[in-house]
């Protein structure tokens, strides 16, 4: 037996306005439609399952319901900003090795967004 995705699945009455914030500001893709659920994947994405299990968000950060990696974390809170999104917990290079911002999303869940430091460094500027 092999896990092959875990799914966090998040109650709403609103669907097109979780289409509008994870689609559109954090760029995922619509990979099911039902008008009931939508399922949102990174575009070209083949990440392992995961899921975490914690008693704070780190830096004494409440645990953020989500966690969603990207390449360019200065670009995403950029945007998160200008679209008035509201901001946790500020853009912060954490001693663990990632760069992370906190937003709350339209429904109220808290979801941390991040890029490892390392590969931060070895882009090109």
């Amino acid at each position: 037996m092999a896990v092959r995705r875990i799914v966090p699945n998040f109650q709403t009455s609103d669907p097109p306005r979780a289409r509008a914030f994870y689609a559109d500001l954090l760029g995922l893709e619509v990979v099911m439609d039902h008008g009931w659920i939508l399922t949102f994947a990174a575009k070209g994405g083949s990440a392992m399952p995961q899921v975490s299990f914690a008693i704070e968000g780190g830096s004494g950060t409440p645990v953020p319901a989500l966690s969603i990696e990207v390449d360019d974390v200065d670009e995403v809170y950029r945007s998160a900003k200008h679209a008035g999104t509201e901001i946790v917990y500020d853009i912060t290079d954490e001693p663990w090795g990632v760069r992370r911002f906190f937003l709350r999303d339209p429904f109220g869940n808290i979801v941390n967004i991040l890029s490892h430091s390392a590969e931060l460094k070895s882009r090109p500027a």
